[in-house]
């Protein structure tokens, strides 16, 4: 029996932005797994997916998300979630795995994929694509991402705070990802190169405790892991060279 891993984004958090394909693919898998950091703490894909698909149908496995200091134990807990997968596969034939956003942007799911290949021979490894965190931030604040022939930035600023500082000082507009924890150096780095000012900031976006503030009202106070940050591009008032 050949095996089928599908990857589906089902997006920020309102299960109303999963899309059509997304849940059909979701209710075509035999399993849905989602990821979890405890294996008795509902995590964000879990509480999207189970208003498409029944609990039973659901399978948490527990992924080293939040080791950043000890490598081997995160690579061995990246492995032993590869081998439940992998098993699941071999059983069923048929897994979705569920990811918030996108499954190619940032996502657990490509490392799972390259995990499991190598023990499951034949594989068949698909994606559905799914709403970002910069798009539906985007939607909710007003922002406008590009225009024109503007570039887009997209920084994950667990990679440091020069690397968006880099990108601050540059054209377009500057999204960052995952800066919850530095806080106070992003807002350092949008003061210092003057992009503060139409900056916004959002996390938990579609959830009930969901914030969207302007980055001027950043106190440097840690915030959610997942938060996100929009920093558009310098507009004139002109229409000229956008279309």
């Amino acid at each position: 029996m050949s095996s089928r891993l599908v990857g589906v984004g089902v997006g920020p958090g309102d299960p109303e932005l999963v899309t059509v394909k997304g849940v059909n693919a979701l209710r075509a898998a035999e399993v849905v797994v989602v990821p979890v950091m405890d294996g008795g703490e509902q995590g964000r894909a879990e509480a999207t997916v189970l208003h498409y698909v029944p609990l039973d149908k659901v399978v948490r496995v527990v992924f080293a998300l939040n080791e950043r200091t000890d490598r081997a134990r995160r690579e061995a807990a990246w492995d032993a979630a590869g081998e439940r997968v992998a098993e699941l596969l071999r059983q069923h034939g048929s897994v979705a795995f569920a990811t918030i956003g996108d499954p190619n942007v940032y996502s657990t799911f490509t490392y799972l994929a390259q995990t499991v290949a190598e023990s499951v021979p034949g594989l068949a490894i698909e994606t559905v694509p799914g709403i970002t965190a910069m798009q539906d931030l985007a939607a909710r604040s007003g922002a406008v991402l590009t225009e024109g022939t503007e570039p887009l930035t997209l920084v994950p600023v667990t990679a440091g705070s020069a690397v968006l500082k880099d990108a601050l000082a540059g054209p377009g507009t500057v999204v960052a990802y995952k800066f919850g924890r530095q806080a106070a150096e992003v807002v350092e780095a949008l003061r210092e190169t003057g992009r503060i000012q139409d900056a916004v900031w959002g996390s938990a976006l579609g959830l009930a405790q969901e914030t969207i503030r302007a980055a001027e009202e950043l106190d440097g106070e840690p915030l959610p892991y997942l938060s996100t940050l929009i920093a558009p591009a310098r507009r004139g008032n002109g229409r000229g060279g956008k279309l």
